[in-house]
């Protein structure tokens, strides 16, 4: 069910803006296993025009799952951590998917539609697994549906972001935070869901596969900055937004993440990993994951990179780093033992042999003015 209709090579897929990416000039590279622009001018450059002005992402790689029929919330709510119940008809909300022993298999936003048809947003790497995995809890009466391809999508992010969406649709009102709407424009069928990973307002906005070259052209020549990943991982690290597969994983669970708000344990029936989450939480947590800031210069902080406790010893490594354009200092996520967690902690990281001095600081590490 993976998207197979713009195969580059060696199992490396495009998305159906591909083409256009090259056109205005973006570096191409891969990225769970597709091929993406890392960025067009340059990463500052359009983390920048986010911050304070507009810019488009690309996110088609993302996948596009519905459920439909009687029961799908109840069913959803049995597989999922947030409470499914609490949304109404055009509303969203960030939720996770676990195992059995309460690891992360994805984060995700769900809509719901309408009455009994809810529609998922997956992560890029996670299609295969995702689907597999729920089908394979599907109850009988339901219908799972991957309609990945037949979609294209973009994150319009930025404060001048919505001025754009009423330029170009002046008849149709943008939806509250984690809110959606479909509207029929010009015979086409678009949604729009008022969210992103950038920790600026904005919204995901989806057409259809053969036509979303057309829009992004469109939001472009609007003035609006087209941005590469090498922004959109800056931007969602200032506001301490996790990485599935980086910072969240099967191996930790969202309450070591700090995600435990999006985990309802006292909802009806529980979900699937609620028992593991239980005790843990019981038992209480062994490591967490904390945002940590340099106390002085250094050598920008990437993923795996170890850090020491300040006896030498190391103690786990980073999961994530970067220097933050709008702070000009690294900061990092990394999951540290409890007892090295507490803000105000002082540790090491090594970059290449040398140690930077690093703090435990509180999340996030930007906030909008």
């Amino acid at each position: 069910m993976s998207r197979s209709l713009w195969p580059v090579s060696n199992n490396i897929n495009e998305t159906p803006l591909a083409s256009l990416h090259v056109k205005l000039g973006a570096k191409m590279v891969p990225f769970a296993g597709w091929n993406m622009p890392v960025q067009y001018s340059s990463i500052i450059d359009e983390h920048t025009a986010v911050r304070e002005d507009v810019g488009i992402f690309d996110i088609s790689h993302m996948g596009q799952f519905f459920v439909e029929g009687e029961g799908a919330e109840t069913w959803l709510n049995s597989l999922l951590t947030n409470n499914v119940d609490k949304l109404a008809v055009g509303e969203g909300q960030y939720t996770i998917m676990l195992n059995d022993q309460g690891g992360v298999i994805d984060d995700l936003i769900i809509y719901r539609e309408t009455e009994g048809r809810i529609f998922l947003v997956v992560n890029a790497s996670m299609i295969e697994e995702d689907f597999a995995w729920m089908k394979k809890h599907l109850p009988e009466g339901l219908i799972l549906r991957n309609e990945s391809d037949c979609w294209a999508a973009m994150a319009v992010q930025g404060p001048n972001a919505a001025r754009i969406f009423k330029e170009f649709f002046p008849n149709q009102g943008l939806p509250p935070r984690n809110g959606m709407a479909t509207w029929i424009h010009e015979g086409e069928q678009l949604m729009v869901c008022s969210t992103g990973y950038t920790g600026e307002d904005g919204y995901e906005f989806f057409s259809s596969s053969t036509d979303g070259s057309m829009w992004f052209q469109r939001f472009v020549d609007a003035g609006v900055k087209p941005c590469g990943l090498g922004a959109r991982d800056s931007l969602r690290l200032e506001v301490c937004y996790p990485l599935n597969g980086s910072d969240l994983s099967p191996t930790h669970t969202p309450l070591e993440a700090g995600l435990g708000f999006f985990c309802d344990l006292n909802k009806d029936g529980g979900f699937v990993g609620c028992e593991s989450l239980t005790k843990q939480k019981s038992d209480g947590l062994k490591r967490r994951l904390v945002a940590l800031k340099y106390t002085g210069r250094g050598a920008p902080p990437r993923a795996h990179y170890s850090v020491h406790d300040k006896d030498g010893e190391q103690i786990s490594e980073l999961s994530s780093g970067v220097l933050s354009p709008s702070l000009r200092e690294g900061i990092a996520l990394a999951y540290l033992p409890a007892e090295h967690a507490k803000i105000g902690t002082l540790v090491d990281i090594d970059v290449r042999g040398r140690r930077f001095e690093a703090k435990v600081v509180k999340k996030p590490f930007y906030k909008r003015p």
